[in-house]
């Protein structure tokens, strides 16, 4: 006979009283413990998940760094390939889709160029290299008015590298477009922001050109000069200037750099007659 005092150890130790209750059909209880151990399944999974997420986004960025650097050697096809491979990897990779929109326009696939730099900045509204290619890419296809907002977003990015750039596209931008007061405010922004962009000055006697203001082509014509070498384009515009301003020594000097570093140049050819 078994002694009243007795517990017969069992094979498992004793159930935890709230245990006891749920398997007893306490549902109050045994719904909590269900919550409990589902939360703790999702936090695990979602732990799963962040790890493969971030994972796919530094292999797909990795991969658009590579297919970048295709590109710039030339091998457009692997370039493209790394793109679109990174572009699986994740697609909301803003950076994914920005480089390989710039890919599609030098490939002359405009529409294609078109969505994907929607895409990258709809991703990233912050992200103003993307900004700033998509407004060159619409300015190229002639749609100023379209062009504009995404320079302005990509100069407001006070960590921007180069708002000289920016500004310069949207100089150029303008420029185009007819509208020679907004290019002349943005290519000084340029200028305010890097003084010897040489792009930026070679613009800005551009414009005073065709505004007929020849003092101020002059002016930016002696600053480019200072921090680049002449262009045929640079020298035509000087001897146009100063053929306006009447300074004759001025011209000829112009006029000679052009024959001596440019001869084959077609201003070269149309200052000496030559179809």
């Amino acid at each position: 006979m078994r002694s009243a005092g007795r517990r017969i150890p069992g094979p498992h130790p004793a159930p935890g009283r709230a245990y006891r209750a749920a398997c007893a059909g306490g549902s109050g209880v045994r719904a909590r413990l269900i919550t409990l151990l589902l939360t703790a399944a999702l936090t695990a999974a979602c732990g799963s998940a962040n790890v493969r997420d971030e994972e796919a986004r530094s292999a797909a960025q990795y991969n658009v760094e590579l297919g970048l650097q295709y590109m710039q050697e030339g091998m457009n096809q692997v370039a493209m390939e790394k793109f679109r491979k990174a572009l699986r990897q994740d697609p909301s990779l803003a950076a994914a889709h920005n480089a390989i929109a710039v890919l599609y326009e030098s490939l002359g696939e405009i529409d294609q160029a078109d969505h994907h730099f929607q895409r990258a900045v709809r991703l990233d509204s912050k992200d103003s290299r993307a900004h700033n290619n998509y407004g060159a890419f619409l300015c190229r296809q002639d749609r100023w008015e379209d062009a504009e907002p995404h320079f302005v977003a990509a100069a407001s990015d006070p960590l921007y590298e180069t708002p000289e750039m920016v500004y310069t596209n949207a100089g150029i931008c303008a420029q185009r477009a007819g509208d020679l007061d907004k290019a002349e405010i943005y290519l000084r922004k340029a200028l305010e922001a890097a003084p010897e962009y040489p792009v930026a000055l070679r613009r800005m006697a551009q414009v005073s050109m065709e505004q007929g203001n020849y003092l101020k082509v002059r002016a930016y014509l002696q600053r480019y000069q200072a921090v680049a070498r002449h262009t045929p384009q640079t020298l035509m515009l000087g001897i146009r200037a100063e053929e306006q301003l009447g300074d004759r020594n001025a011209v000829s000097s112009y006029r000679l750099l052009l024959k001596n570093n440019f001869p084959d140049s077609p201003e070269a050819r149309e200052l000496s007659g030559q179809p």
